[in-house]
């Protein structure tokens, strides 16, 4: 590997994986369109693709799904650039305009998931529609769309974590990064002569979390003992992979005043409402299951006892 990098090469040089001309965006007719953008808008199509898939072996017709797609999607982007600039807000006080300039990046899948959820919410509420039957096909379209828009930030050399030598090391130009993204450790790894970073690609271990988890939740639909244990699911196996994954990362969003990760807290807060949901929902669905038990089943039982005593 040499040690001038081009400014458009990856490499992952344990792996012996050298990418050269890696572009961040494509010209098409003189407009610039990020592979970012691309990568994500295709991510959505297909998550809510398998959502619709999921919600018909719930028993619900897949245009369920369809119709309230569209505002999924579009308060999804809101809520997720909405959470990004909030805590990012000394970035973007000063150029208010740079709020609606997402060709870079700056979204944070929090915000894109209560921006869902809030839509879900209130979609079924007007519609009478059983909420969580909703949220649990909902969060496997959402986890595909979340494993695919790991590889935006790929394209975007962005959302990387701190130094390492590791297998699957990866070394960016650092022209090609935002200065921001550079810790002080990384930066003290810079060896002289060369113009690259090594970094974990948090990216990769994400995406890779989540093909686990995709797997999990489908196993998850094929035998949901309640309403809601597939969304609940998501949020405690997404909740442990983010906490560690988050603490790689050198761009992480910040609580205002301290050095606490915000996506940390968050993650946190998913696995304890994972928890206690499925406690409660495996107490329901086993009062739901003995209740179930056909009258002339308890009456040969009963029977019995009598015979016995």
């Amino acid at each position: 590997m040499p040690d001038i990098m081009d400014v458009t090469d990856i490499a992952f040089p344990h792996l012996g994986i050298y990418l050269h001309n890696i572009p961040k965006s494509i010209s098409i007719f003189g407009f610039s369109i990020a592979f970012y953008g691309i990568i994500i808008g295709i991510g959505m199509l297909l998550g809510v693709a398998l959502a619709a898939k999921q919600i018909e072996k719930m028993g619900e017709k897949a245009d369920t799904i369809w119709d309230v797609a569209v505002y999924i999607l579009v308060f999804s982007v809101i809520g997720a650039r909405a959470y990004y600039v909030i805590f990012s807000w000394d970035h973007y006080k000063n150029d208010l305009l740079s709020i609606f300039n997402t060709r870079k990046g700056g979204m944070a899948i929090y915000g894109g998931v209560i921006g869902g959820l809030l839509t879900i919410l209130i979609y079924c509420a007007i519609k009478k529609i059983n909420c969580l039957t909703m949220t649990d096909a909902c969060v496997c379209g959402l986890t595909l769309g979340q494993l695919m828009g790991r590889y935006g930030n790929f394209f975007n050399r962005e959302a990387f974590g701190e130094y390492t030598d590791n297998l699957f090391a990866m070394r960016l130009p650092i022209e090609a990064v935002r200065q921001s993204d550079i810790s002080e450790n990384i930066a003290a790894h810079i060896i002289d002569g060369t113009n690259y970073i090594q970094v974990h690609p948090t990216f990769f271990y994400e995406s890779c979390w989540n093909i686990a988890l995709l797997l999990i939740l489908l196993y998850v639909v094929r035998h949901r003992r309640f309403a809601g244990q597939v969304a609940l699911t998501y949020f405690g196996g997404y909740g442990i992979g983010r906490f560690w994954i988050e603490a790689l990362r050198t761009d992480q969003l910040l609580i205002p005043g301290t050095s606490i990760a915000v996506s940390r807290v968050v993650a946190l807060a998913m696995l304890a409402v994972a928890i206690v949901g499925y406690v409660v929902g495996i107490r329901y669905a086993k009062s739901h299951e003995s209740s179930d038990v056909p009258e002339s089943e308890t009456k040969t039982t009963s029977e019995s006892e009598t015979t016995v005593s």
